[in-house]
């Protein structure tokens, strides 16, 4: 493992990520910063510069109704680059994710912001709705990876 300090945090007790010969398995990511205690909820949880990025507009109507599976979906996409870097690959080593969302309406926000993350060659996917995500019924998506980095064979 390299660098940890970005990488998804879990909020219980399980492992970020781990690997199994050449594969490496993702636990589900959800926007939740640890270190505050809560879930991202807005362009006010992200910097500037990526809130213009990834669609803020300033008008309070809009931003307050996209902005939350906005900014969840850069916060979780975001995290799942910085531990799969920690797992020593990247995005272009993801051969699968699993998305979780509580409504299936947030999918074509959430399929613009990761387009940016994966360009036109984005991994085999599954999304499905369910109920509830935790910690709280603020969190709008989860998304768990499974990705194929080979192991060092001179480590």
């Amino acid at each position: 493992m390299t660098k940890t300090t970005n990488i998804a945090r879990p909020l219980s007790n399980y492992a970020p990520f781990r690997r199994a010969g050449d594969l490496v398995y993702f636990a589900g990511i959800i926007a939740a910063d640890p270190a505050l205690g809560r879930v991202i909820t807005s362009y006010q949880d992200v910097p500037d510069h990526v809130a213009k990025q990834i669609g803020m507009t300033g008008e309070m109507s809009t931003d307050s109704k996209d902005g939350p599976i906005t900014v969840q979906s850069w916060y979780v996409l975001e995290k799942l680059k910085e531990t799969v870097g920690a797992a020593g690959g990247t995005l272009g080593d993801v051969v699968k994710l699993t998305q979780f969302f509580r409504n299936l309406r947030d999918f074509p926000i959430y399929n613009r912001i990761r387009t940016g993350f994966f360009g036109d060659n984005p991994p085999a996917s599954t999304v499905v709705q369910i109920s509830e995500l935790l910690p709280t019924s603020e969190t709008l998506l989860e998304v768990e990876a499974v990705a194929y980095i080979p192991q060092r064979r001179d480590a």
